[in-house]
């Protein structure tokens, strides 16, 4: 009787406390397991509050769109959904970074954000997949297993957008079956490579969400990598061992002659360069260089050379850029920079930089047809980015074959990179938020605000009237660098899409816990300004957001 009694439990309290009561939540949780859709399997969870999370929330785990690829690998994609109970009427669909492979928790959980900020603990379901394919599926490929999906096109077209296509319905779906209720707003939220997705998701399903959220994206991506090539042949001709082509000395010295000659143009020195666009037209990065053996605060030739080459973006023998050129910013002296252009902690990579090998294997598996099988040893992955050539190899992220009807950059990139209108996701009422560390190492903040310049070009000046653009003095690829890396950039979106409420600036401070700023940085609030605008100061506490306003470059 008492294993019945507890059996019924839960019914019966679905039935005397009414399906919106929270003791109803663990049977609508398992119940459904009923409203799967064909083709999906899924198991449910009912899970407590954790360190993350502020609600009790239904854990749905998912697989669907089982096949074997061309390839014969076994392909699918898996996902997680988190339904809140403190559920708000929104959904965010959490596009996730680097290649994929793997579910990260449904946080909705942005750069900037406090865990009380992300998007479940604003009362949004959300989702997150693992873009359609397996990192660990390809254990042989050694250090380029997770890219090794790059051979079968349909894994690669999943990656690029359609692993979102297929998956969104079916988590609307599930959903609004849970909580027996209509979607009120949808949202997607990404970074890095889910920055890309974010934009992508605007033109090629501009009427899949209301709000996008976008954090320093590489929605160049196949064209960004070549970047990765160009840099390790650029720090190769310092030293063979590019872990000593440039020391933490020498961007420490580089990153301080940037202050010298730009930290006061927004009207303070504060460690910090807000008038970016003014920086690039006064840095001299000339004169950096040694003018004799007994000079101390400077750097070789060479090096110098190999930071100019770095910054002007991959060129082929014609002298046509192939990607982007950079911005010079402090933030060239973080450990995340050096991480990803010099050398790394990770002794299995012999402390090679993330370029050598994720950037390698990316450039040879997915962003190139056909594909060069490159070894996943570190030895094979360098050898290929130094020995890519920009004017034969450059071009296949343009081509296509037999196999790959579609080339590399039709399938990573928003159709509108070059021409962006954005015309369906502006007409459907769409919102668009992109942030972007002026210090990244691994998309440039450059091509985000030329891509910002031919939208509002292509909309005569309208483009502020649906997207937003902010950029972080300091940060790098994330939070990290002499920046103020703690903000909120969902609230403002949610009441753009939710209350018509377009936002201006927002309010970023530094952060206690990061060891990369300055003893002046500490407790200093910043107003991260709408491009073009950027903050100078006014008067007051140099220290406090409210001293500065946002202005335009005349």
């Amino acid at each position: 009787m008492k294993a019945l009694l507890t059996y019924l439990a839960p019914v019966i309290a679905l039935f005397v406390l009414g399906s919106g009561s929270v003791y109803a939540e663990p049977y609508r949780c398992h119940a459904l397991l009923k409203n799967s859709p064909e083709g999906v399997k899924i198991t449910t969870l009912m899970m407590s509050p954790d360190k993350e999370v502020n609600s009790p929330y239904c854990k749905v785990t998912g697989v669907m769109a089982q096949r074997i690829g061309s390839d014969g690998k076994f392909y699918s994609i898996r996902f997680e959904l988190r339904l809140p109970n403190n559920w708000q009427g929104r959904f965010a669909y959490q596009f996730n970074g680097g290649v994929d492979g793997d579910v990260k928790p449904a946080l909705g959980k942005v750069t900037g954000l406090a865990n009380s900020e992300y998007a479940i603990n604003q009362g949004f379901a959300v989702v997150s997949s693992n873009g359609g394919h397996d990192a660990q599926a390809n254990p042989e490929a050694g250090l380029a297993g997770p890219a090794v999906f790059g051979h079968d096109p349909e894994a690669r077209r999943d990656y690029g957008y359609a692993a979102v296509q297929k998956l969104n319905p079916i988590a609307r779906y599930l959903t609004e079956s849970y909580y027996e209720s209509p979607i009120k707003y949808s949202y997607g939220l990404g970074q890095s490579n889910g920055g890309r997705m974010a934009m992508v998701a605007a033109t090629r399903f501009p009427y899949m969400f209301d709000g996008l959220l976008v954090g320093y994206p590489g929605f160049n991506l196949p064209r960004a990598a070549l970047q990765h090539a160009w840099d390790i042949q650029a720090l190769h001709r310092v030293n063979d061992d590019i872990s000593q082509s440039l020391t933490k000395r020498d961007l420490k010295i580089f990153a301080k002659r940037i202050l010298d000659q730009c930290d006061a143009l927004d009207g303070i020195s504060d460690d910090m360069v807000f008038a970016a666009d003014a920086c690039q037209k006064v840095f001299e990065p000339k004169s950096l260089v040694c003018k004799s053996k007994f000079d101390r605060d400077c750097l070789s030739l060479n090096k110098v050379a190999a930071l100019i080459r770095m910054h002007t973006g991959p060129h082929n023998s014609q002298n046509q850029a192939l990607y982007t050129d950079w911005a010079y910013d402090t933030g060239i002296n973080s450990n995340n920079w050096r991480m990803w252009k010099v050398e790394s902690m990770i002794s299995d990579w012999s402390n090679k930089p993330i370029s050598v090998v994720m950037g390698a294997a990316s450039l040879a598996h997915i962003f190139t047809t056909p594909y060069t099988n490159v070894a996943g040893n570190i030895y094979s992955l360098e050898n290929y980015l130094l020995k890519f050539d920009f004017d034969t190899d450059a071009p296949k992220i343009y081509a296509t074959n037999s196999q790959f009807k579609e080339s590399a950059m039709t399938t990573m990139t928003t159709p509108e990179a070059a021409k962006p209108e954005l015309t369906a996701f502006r007409q459907h009422g769409g919102k668009m938020i992109i942030f972007h560390g002026n210090s990244d190492p691994v998309f440039s903040v450059k091509d985000t605000t030329r891509w910002y310049d031919f939208l509002d070009f292509m909309l005569a000046g309208r483009a502020h009237e649906f997207v937003r653009l902010y950029r972080v003095p300091g940060m790098p690829h994330g939070q990290g660098g002499p920046s103020a890396d703690q903000f909120d950039m969902l609230q403002p979106l949610i009441s753009w899409v939710e209350k018509k409420q377009a936002p201006q600036s927002i309010v970023a401070a530094t952060r206690a816990k990061n060891p990369e700023i300055t003893a002046r940085m500490a407790g200093m609030t910043r107003p991260l300004c709408p491009y073009p605008s950027y903050a100078k100061y006014n008067k007051g506490d140099f220290l406090k957001a409210s001293s500065f306003q946002c202005v335009v470059a005349k």
